[in-house]
């Protein structure tokens, strides 16, 4: 079906919140918005800015999809672009209007509208997804003094991200933000009542950990399943845009897995997810361990990020733990846990483990103990090498090996580093990747723990899952 164009013109001096509602409005009558600016020489005295200048604002609206200048009268414009509909502020419509002579030959249509109050704001709200402020995060001092971590030894080992080949496992999640506008309260029953008015998505799950390596400078291959659909689509697109060679496993038995978040004025209010948690099939799982044994070959880190969505049966979560051992391979894993479902324990000896405190409490079935009994006992029962045991606003607490007498445990603890977090749900996976890829390229476990936590901070310092950028860490350290 042939996607609807609209068109509007005007001399637009400056973007006020009118040009807003109606460039909104606008867009929602159709698929693609066209706008002509009006030249100096058509707008005359009514020009108070350079064209040029008026183009760039107009080019900056998240609406438009193409914009341009017109150096002649917009019926011939019309005449030229043909577009289904024509959009004029409200005020024109008592008044001549000339384009709808021209519309009237080919069939298009005169609309008019200043646009809703309730959109005026939205390239407001939509700077919560872009704008990042780095004066809420404060590095951890006393705990680098603790370990003598200095600035240039953690730059240095950030430098080395560029070096490492990192393969990642796991569940590939899309997020989609949607934005609302509340209208008020529901008068049949005790229920608010709202309009989306925008929607934002994001690479999520397993697929965020692989664009995050890539951002940090990494070559990555990330293997995940996923579903004959629109999402997967849009998944290859932005996975293959951060960089990372996606092999994306089609099962066309299960949709890939949506999860939708509704807000309102930066809160969440309800939360949808569409998915699938039944296990792949041992077709698929032999499809990608043929390529696994390949890429691990050559490879320096393997992550697993597991969100219990069927991606990681126990018997092919054990042949690729196998492969990597074969390899000599640096192996770190996350588990989410949904209710009372997961057992990070199932990854057995790998080198970090990342848990909440939750899931470590699910998977060792530990509700009472403190907090370095319950890591030492998801210890003993995973064989890990280290813990970083994830505590929300509290921190992370550290649970590592002293390599120097071998059966001692060290215990130690960094505060959360951001102190104004705008959405944490990303904060587990960006700690996850950092803190393996410092492993990988020859960093301790409090050097991991450090360049992890910068990397949480950051990524909870914004709304949705954007990949974290090696320059990000490195404008932080420096």
């Amino acid at each position: 079906m042939k996607s609807k164009t609209v068109f509007v013109s005007g001399h637009f001096n400056v973007l006020h919140p009118g040009h807003l509602r109606l460039l909104r409005f606008a867009r929602e009558c159709g698929e693609r918005l066209v706008v002509a600016v009006e030249s100096d020489r058509i707008a005359g005295s009514a020009a108070h800015v350079a064209e040029h200048l008026r183009l760039e604002g107009i080019q900056s609206n998240t609406w438009v999809d193409e914009a341009f200048i017109t150096d002649e009268p917009v019926i011939q414009v019309i005449a030229q672009l043909r577009p289904d509909i024509v959009v004029k502020g409200k005020e024109h419509e008592a008044r001549d209007n000339p384009e709808l002579k021209v519309l009237d030959q080919y069939g298009g249509k005169l609309l008019f509208s200043s646009g809703e109050v309730t959109f005026s704001s939205l390239d407001l709200i939509r700077k919560e997804f872009r704008e990042f402020d780095p004066r809420s995060i404060r590095l951890p001092q006393a705990y680098m003094n603790r370990h003598q971590l200095g600035i240039v030894r953690l730059v240095e080992r950030l430098q080395c991200f560029s070096s490492l080949k990192v393969c990642v496992i796991g569940d590939l999640i899309i997020d989609e933000y949607i934005t609302c506008q509340p209208l008020g309260m529901s008068q049949e029953d005790p229920t608010i009542v709202v309009t989306p008015i925008d929607s934002s998505r994001f690479i999520g799950g397993a697929g965020i950990v692989a664009a995050h390596a890539a951002g940090m400078g990494a070559s990555v291959t990330f293997f995940s399943v996923a579903g004959n659909d629109a999402s997967r689509e849009f998944a290859e697109k932005e996975l293959n845009d951060a960089g990372v060679e996606a092999r994306l496993f089609i099962d066309e038995n299960r949709p890939t897995t949506l999860k939708q978040r509704y807000r309102s004025k930066g809160k969440s209010l309800l939360r949808v997810s569409h998915l699938h948690q039944t296990a792949i099939s041992l077709h698929l799982q032999q499809q990608m361990l043929t390529q696994l044994e390949i890429v691990l070959g050559n490879a320096d880190l393997l992550v697993f990020s597991d969100f219990n969505y069927g991606c990681l049966p126990q018997f092919f979560v054990e042949r690729i733990v196998s492969l990597a051992r074969d390899h000599g391979v640096v192996t770190a894993a996350d588990s989410q846990s949904s209710s009372q479902v997961g057992d990070v324990t199932r990854f057995q000896g790998m080198d970090l483990l990342t848990p909440t405190e939750r899931e470590a409490r699910i998977s060792t079935r530990n509700r009472e103990d403190g907090l370095v009994v319950l890591a030492e006992q998801l210890w003993q029962q995973a064989n890990a090498k280290n813990i970083l045991l994830k505590l929300g606003e509290e921190g992370l607490l550290i649970h590592a090996h002293d390599l120097t007498r071998e059966s001692d445990w060290m215990t130690d603890r960094v505060e959360a580093l951001n102190t104004a977090p705008k959405d944490v749900a990303g904060a587990g996976d960006s700690l996850l990747i950092a803190g393996a890829m410092t492993l990988a390229a020859g960093g301790t476990i409090w050097e991991a723990a450090c360049l992890g936590s910068l990397a949480a901070a950051v990524q909870v310092g914004r709304v949705g899952n954007t990949p974290i950028r090696a320059e990000e860490l490195l404008k932080e350290l420096t």
